[in-house]
C-alpha cells in the first residue's frame, strides 16, 4: 500500500509541469500604442488591448511604439470570489 502511495505521489509531482503547460494559450497582434514597465498596449482593429507583463515575460527586441507586434498570452485568474445561491422556495 505504501509503494502505490509513493508512486502516486510521483506521478502526480511530474504531472503537474504537463497540466500547468496545458493552459489554453492566446495572441494578439498588431501596433504597440505604449509600453511601460509592467504592460504593453496593442491595437487591435479599433480596441487597445492592455496586457500585463513582469520579469518572467520573454521578450524578443524592445518594441516601441508603432512596431508591430504580436503578444502570447493566458487568463489567469488572480483571485475567484464566491457568492451561495439564493436559497429555493418550496
Amino acid at each position: 500500500m505504501r509503494r502505490h502511495a509513493l508512486w502516486f505521489a510521483a506521478a502526480l509531482t511530474l504531472a503537474a509541469p504537463a497540466l500547468a503547460a496545458e493552459t489554453k494559450t492566446y495572441q494578439v497582434t498588431g501596433p504597440v500604442v505604449e509600453t511601460t514597465a509592467d504592460t504593453i498596449t496593442v491595437m487591435k482593429g479599433k480596441e487597445n488591448w492592455q496586457i500585463a507583463k513582469d520579469a518572467g515575460t520573454k521578450v524578443t527586441g524592445e518594441p516601441k511604439k508603432g512596431d508591430k507586434v504580436t503578444v502570447y498570452y493566458r487568463m489567469i485568474a488572480t483571485e475567484i470570489e464566491t457568492k451561495p445561491a439564493a436559497a429555493k422556495k418550496k
